[in-house]
């Protein structure tokens, strides 16, 4: 006899079991295809929509899965990153940055990007328009520098101590006249990004183009990526670096809450 039954508990009945199972198998279905609706769901389990609702219903509640509000599809939620970790939370950064992206997009009215350390550049993965950005450059699967753009100053802050040591030993590009190359210069510019939260560039990359970004953070609390916006500079001005770190900072915390990370932000009090 069980503890439950010795306690007048009931074990699970078949009714019960066949919901657990339908349920991981959403979970499945899930992973494997991304993302689907309720009657994609409910053909692949051979059950009526409203049982397939039913339990996709309880997932979301428990944070599982989650709706695109825009399609109607769901796809894996943040509680599935809370139980995998940081490697899930890594794989689902732009999943879990998007929605958080359009609405700085929106917000900011320029490009919103997110960006990963890739073999010693930033590779930009996600990118969202902004009103006044719709005809602006598309960055996805761009690679740019470390030390001349706002992301890639961003995972060089956060960078460990050994590959940081090697990249600023490494001959820096000077891609303008604005350009940091001088590693000391660069180093102390690291430091104040690490105290501040955020990071910024002017024209360094391109002339008439600036950028500021912040840390996105994983269940871990380490920095996997960086979520940035760019515009020209007649419209992201220096004195409006600020307010657009501001939004960024509380992009990124969302984001970084969406991969499971619940701690301190890097440069809050």
């Amino acid at each position: 006899m069980t503890n439950s039954a010795a306690e007048g508990g009931r074990e699970p009945g078949p009714s019960q079991v066949q919901s657990v199972d339908r349920a991981i198998a959403i979970l499945y279905l899930l992973a494997k295809r991304g993302n689907a609706g309720v009657t994609e769901v409910a053909a692949d389990l051979g059950v009526h929509k409203s049982t397939a609702f039913r339990l996709i219903a309880a997932l979301e509640a428990g944070h599982l899965i989650e709706q695109d509000g825009e399609r109607g599809k769901y796809h894996l939620g943040r509680g599935v990153l809370r139980l995998a970790g940081a490697t899930a939370g890594r794989l689902e950064v732009p999943t879990e940055s998007r929605p958080v992206c359009r609405q700085l997009a929106a917000d900011l009215g320029e490009a919103v990007n997110v960006a990963i350390l890739d073999s010693g550049e930033a590779t930009n993965i996600l990118q969202e328009y902004g009103t006044a950005s719709i005809t602006g450059r598309n960055w996805i699967g761009q690679r740019t520098p470390l030390h001349a753009t706002a992301s890639g100053k961003v995972l060089l802050a956060w960078m460990d101590t050994v590959s940081l040591k090697e990249f600023l030993s490494s001959r820096l590009h000077r891609y303008t006249p604005e350009t940091v190359t001088k590693p000391t210069l660069l180093e102390a510019e690291l430091a104040q990004v690490r105290e501040q939260g955020w990071a910024s560039t002017t024209e360094e990359f391109e002339v008439g183009l600036n950028a500021v970004a912040a840390p996105i953070l994983d269940a871990t609390g380490d920095v996997v990526g960086a979520v940035g916006t760019s515009g020209p500079s007649y419209r992201l001005t220096v004195e409006s670096f600020p307010s657009a770190a501001a939004h960024l900072l509380a992009g990124a915390k969302e984001i970084s809450a969406r991969l499971g990370h619940f701690g301190p932000m890097p440069g809050s009090a």
